[in-house]
């Protein structure tokens, strides 16, 4: 990566180009709940999308939370369309590491999957996550809907507490709306990554400070 882009997004001119449809084909199926990553999802799930550093780790915490329907792992936030993994690696795309969560809410709410979220990693490091530094290792929340933006900014304030009461900092965590940055899937080397290779890197794992259960 460029030390340009290290903390700071591209503008639109210094973005990448990308492309107008996906590079590479994608699996069908999810490696470990064995549904369909695109779609067709079940009427009644709802999609969420989370961005927390690494995405290897993060997608089988959440392939594993019960409620869950289908994950895959990809990237969004930024301004190249339908970027590969070594172009948002170079920071010059914009995009963060994301993992798209398909769920049944009458199994599981948004307001858990935001406690998986805040406690799977660090959200007041700015462009870096642990080892893993850039602006495709930051902290955002792609909301699908009003309900979502409210639960995910009470959330956040709820967590804010409890870090400053830890003694930790700010979170630098964003709130976006998804119908503003298209999601895009990652090559079949990334998804399930944990499931393909269980004893790769997973850099999942927060600040040991506890999610405010009722608050989110």
């Amino acid at each position: 990566m460029s030390d340009t882009f290290v903390h700071r997004l591209p503008t639109p001119e210094e973005a990448l180009p990308g492309r107008a449809e996906r590079a590479f084909p994608l699996p069908e199926k999810h490696a470990e709940l064995g549904t369909p990553l695109l779609g067709p999802y079940p009427e009644g799930t709802e999609i969420a999308d989370f961005a927390l550093g690494c995405f290897w780790g993060a997608e089988r915490r959440f392939w594993r939370t019960p409620g869950v329907w289908t994950t895959l792992v990809g990237f969004q936030g930024g301004r190249t369309p339908h970027p590969v993994s070594d172009e948002v690696a170079s920071g010059r795309t914009g995009h963060a590491e994301t993992v798209r969560v398909v769920f049944d809410p009458r199994r599981v709410t948004y307001a858990q999957l935001l406690q998986v979220f805040w406690e799977g990693h660090d959200p007041t490091q700015g462009m870096r996550q642990g080892n893993d530094i850039g602006t495709h290792c930051r902290s955002a929340l792609f909301v699908h809907s009003p309900q979502q933006e409210e639960a995910a900014e009470a959330s956040r304030e709820a967590y804010q507490r409890a870090l400053s009461d830890a003694g930790h900092g700010g979170i630098t965590t964003e709130i976006l709306p998804a119908e503003n940055f298209p999601f895009y899937p990652g090559e079949t080397r990334h998804q399930q990554y944990l499931h393909h290779n269980p004893l790769g890197y997973c850099g999942f794992g927060g600040t040991g400070v506890t999610c405010p259960a009722g608050t989110t």
